[in-house]
């Protein structure tokens, strides 16, 4: 029997786990512990995503809550650590990057328990971005690579990392996506905001170089009110991204200029209303990958991207970050014909599949 230790902290963990927690419960083989550090814990952030997406509630909830980088890693692990303790696992399963991923693979190797690391192998080369430093770091930790696309398994090569190790499994958080998405076209999300398939753009932020600084903030707002002139702009809005709007006085441009201003959504209303955008604007890494698959448009509020796959394969494009080259290329976009669905090579719904195999076979 593997006894295994899922954590998760923040809502894109939630998305990216729920069909891998499914995979591992229907595999008589495991026997698994759901661990929430409670990184993101209201509901809008996280009970929510446990509802819709039928994950079962955490053995435990560490309660973390919010915090600095440093601080927030440290009270992870000083939470988590009793429970590995207590449990001895001897495996413990990490997804994405925050910073619950990190604390958690640091306190797994410091008790020699094998890691393992979903969607690893990610690399934006920049680490100004605390997910970059979260990445590296838990992949060097890791005995077990599991990676969403084959430029990860080049770039763990190129760290150095043993072949061995490295598995090319897909996309959990397209497991998901595919799995619910006829469900979440069947809500029709767009008519709760008065709108027509096709005919709206939607927008989320949340990374701190975008939403903390004042004069960076101002110019992506001064983008989406020129956006707004020309179709309407959905704009469901992080809670970190609201206090700065508010803090900025930025919260009022937006609203008069009719753009479409709400809490954030849950998983299934999200994918509703993004199935029928004509463009999404973002700065997230999943929406990239959920773009690429569902057809949508979509301009990344960014320099650079740890999932270039959705560019040279899919429905991507960095656009930066200045107001003139956010505006020119949404103009470009809105010339073109819709984008139609792309489906980079492994993801088919059954990443979790994989992974749950070669974890069974390698220590099973």
């Amino acid at each position: 029997m593997i006894k295994a230790m899922l954590v998760v902290g923040a809502r894109p963990n939630f998305m990216k786990a729920a069909s891998l927690v499914r995979a591992i419960q229907d595999d008589p083989n495991f026997d698994l512990a759901l661990i929430h550090t409670g990184q993101h814990y209201d509901d809008k952030m996280s009970h929510i995503f446990f509802q819709e997406l039928g994950l079962p509630k955490p053995d435990v909830d560490l309660g973390v809550g919010s915090a600095s980088h440093t601080e927030q890693t440290a009270r992870v692990m000083l939470a988590l650590e009793p429970e590995i303790i207590a449990r001895q696992p001897n495996l413990v399963i990490v997804v994405g990057d925050v910073n619950s991923t990190l604390a958690t693979g640091l306190v797994a190797s410091k008790h020699m328990i094998r890691l393992a690391h979903v969607e690893a192998g990610l690399r934006s080369f920049d680490r100004t971005m605390p997910e970059e430093i979260n990445r590296i770091v838990t992949d060097a930790l890791s005995d077990y690579l599991l990676t969403p696309s084959p430029d990860a398994d080049e770039n763990l090569k190129r760290e150095g990392v043993a072949a061995e190790k490295i598995f090319f499994v897909g996309n959990v958080m397209i497991d998901t996506l595919l799995r619910f998405k006829q469900i979440a076209l069947g809500l029709e999300t767009w008519t709760r905001f008065n709108l027509q398939p096709w005919a709206y753009s939607l927008v989320t932020l949340h990374r701190p170089a975008n939403v903390d600084s004042a004069a960076q903030l101002h110019d992506l707002v001064d983008a989406l009110v020129d956006i707004a002139r020309q179709m309407p702009v959905v704009f469901p809005i992080h809670p970190r991204t609201r206090a700065n709007l508010i803090r900025f006085g930025l919260l009022d441009a937006m609203a008069n200029a009719g753009i479409i201003l709400t809490e954030p959504l849950g998983y299934l209303e999200f994918q509703s209303l993004m199935s029928q955008a004509r463009v999404v604007l973002t700065d997230s890494g999943g929406i990239q990958e959920e773009t690429t698959v569902l057809g949508i448009h979509c301009l990344t509020l960014r320099e650079n991207t740890e999932r270039p796959i959705t560019v040279t394969q899919g429905t991507n494009r960095l656009v930066g970050l200045t107001r003139a080259r956010i505006v020119a290329t949404f103009h470009a976009v809105l010339s073109q014909d819709h984008a139609s669905p792309r489906m980079p090579n492994r993801w088919d719904g059954h990443a979790s599949e994989r992974i749950v195999k070669i974890l069974r076979d390698s220590i099973g």
